[in-house]
């Protein structure tokens, strides 16, 4: 087991856990060789992490026949991609803990890369007390 550091003041904020859910189906992608290629997805995804503002601990992923799955662990929690290359659809699932990364800014970036003709994406507050929801 490997202890990257204990992130507990990012993730408490006044007696108060902070958790942000954003998971979502994409369908349709015009390229289906995107969807096996472990390399690009791990690229986007570790961007995204960048971009909103999370700290990367490690990546893990898995190339199947029928597609990739790609989890960047985060300090704050994970993004995670699977794909399915015959169907031309993928799940993407990012959660935060604490108040200084942005799962939307990741959300948003993974879409505009990816490119999928149409998606559904969900938004689940997973703190200990309830908070607003930005981007809904």
């Amino acid at each position: 087991m490997r202890v990257i550091r204990s992130v507990t003041e990012d993730i408490v904020e006044q007696d108060t856990v902070v958790g942000k859910h954003v998971y979502a189906n994409m369908y349709g992608f015009d390229d289906p060789d995107l969807l096996r290629n472990e390399g690009k997805l791990k690229e986007v995804l570790l961007e995204a992490a960048r971009l909103a503002n999370m700290t990367v601990a490690d990546v893990l992923s898995i190339t199947r026949t029928d597609g990739v799955s790609v989890v960047v662990l985060v300090i704050e929690s994970h993004l995670a991609i699977h794909t399915w290359v015959k169907e031309r659809y993928a799940t993407l699932d990012i959660y935060t803990c604490g108040i200084k990364s942005d799962p939307w800014k990741a959300f948003d970036h993974i879409i505009h890369k990816l490119k999928p003709k149409f998606y559904t994406v969900n938004y689940v507050d997973r703190s200990s007390q309830p908070t607003p929801s930005p981007g809904l």
